[in-house]
């Protein structure tokens, strides 16, 4: 896992001494930055941006951060790379939320009572097979597919959903019979 202090790269960024993220330019410069370190490094990880150092944050910079971020996590342009947030007050989680929302995207923040929660847009089935994710810590398509009473391709596909989305990790893992499964993990374990 790595974290990133949003605060402290706005202020490398931008030597104003700012610590309110405002307008889509700032945006712009920040989430490159942010994309250069998504860009460093192999294998899958987990980058969490802390925005506990940071003052405001308005639509549009929410927007140029965080929701072209998720966007292009779910188009796969960062290949295993996971993205969740942490340290948002309420204002800075309204902006958020309404700039995922606006674009129908998802993304995890680390914290509230449950250790975690849903900020963005996401139907109730794949919803509901995420905090079975995150309340089992692990899930596999066939512990999903009986908990829920659903054929196999149908859990297999809510899971792998989850993960196209990077909400959930995934591993994959041999069986006794010779074969292979996958295992869809919380991000809260990957932390």
């Amino acid at each position: 896992m790595r974290r990133m202090t949003l605060g402290a790269l706005l202020k490398q960024t931008l030597e104003n001494g700012s610590d309110d993220l405002v307008t889509r330019p700032t945006g712009a410069r920040l989430r490159e930055r942010i994309e250069e370190a998504l860009a460093d490094g192999g294998g899958p990880e987990l980058v969490v941006l802390d925005f506990g150092d940071v003052g405001i944050i308005d639509y549009s910079c929410a927007d140029e951060i965080v929701a072209k971020l998720a966007s292009r996590l779910a188009a796969g342009e960062y290949g295993s790379k996971y993205v969740a947030l942490a340290g948002l007050n309420r204002h800075q989680e309204e902006n958020i939320e309404v700039a995922l929302e606006r674009k129908k995207l998802a993304l995890l923040y680390l914290g509230g009572p449950e250790g975690w929660k849903l900020l963005g847009t996401l139907n109730a089935y794949l919803r509901e097979t995420l905090h079975l994710v995150m309340g089992q810590e692990q899930l596999t398509a066939r512990a999903l597919a009986e908990r829920l009473r659903l054929e196999l391709n149908t859990a297999s596909t809510r899971l792998i959903n989850l993960h196209k989305l990077r909400l959930v990790a995934r591993r994959e893992e041999p069986v006794s019979n010779g074969g292979r499964q996958f295992v869809y993990r919380s991000l809260l374990k990957e932390a």
